[in-house]
């Protein structure tokens, strides 16, 4: 799923006279960490914006796009792919660095995730209990099957500080063949 934005601004590049060009976005609903891919499409353009000898920052990006490589352009998994499951990212937020090896470890170790990334020194601001808090905590970035979620959301619970734990799941829509098939051997059935 992309998120398709739209704006009537013109970059400082091209001459306010093509104000009628729209500039258009597609952004993947994709997490921090997943694999994101940008594309750029410029519509409503003119002949001589379009011709070859105007050349915008973006210049080329298509080319090098082209040789990217989707494995699954649907909704939400793999489904098309006998060799990868559907997959998901999950994000948890843990209080210390303590914390977060104890649980990616305990997360590795059932099966629930093929890998785990620690990124310390994230900084959340949030409100509970009608109060406006700011934590460093450190962010687990976790890369498993779909099918794995709600054992990964009770192992979480389970073997977690806070009463209300992050638990927050995005499909990902396609990526490396090889680490999708690794993720799936990785992880328990």
């Amino acid at each position: 799923m992309a998120l398709k934005i739209c704006s009537s601004r013109v970059p400082s590049i091209i001459s306010s006279s093509r104000s009628s060009m729209l500039l258009c976005h597609r952004l993947p609903l994709v997490g921090l960490g997943a694999l994101c891919m940008l594309s750029f499409g410029l519509t409503n353009l003119t002949p001589s914006l379009s011709s070859s000898s105007f050349k915008t920052p973006w210049s080329g990006f298509s080319r090098q796009l082209s040789s990217v490589k989707v494995i699954h352009s649907g909704g939400g998994g793999m489904e098309g792919n006998t060799s990868t499951v559907p997959s998901i990212v999950v994000y948890v937020t843990v209080p210390s660095k303590e914390a977060g090896k104890k649980l990616a470890e305990s997360i590795v170790t059932e099966k629930l995730a093929a890998c785990v990334n620690r990124v310390p020194g994230v900084e959340s601001v949030y409100q509970w209990e009608g109060k406006i808090q700011t934590d460093t905590e450190e962010l687990l970035i976790i890369k498993t099957r779909e099918s794995l979620l709600e054992p990964l959301k009770e192992h979480v619970k389970a073997n977690h500080e806070y009463d209300v734990p992050e638990v927050i799941a995005m499909p990902i829509i396609g990526g490396s063949l090889q680490y999708l098939e690794w993720l799936r051997n990785s992880t328990r059935d």
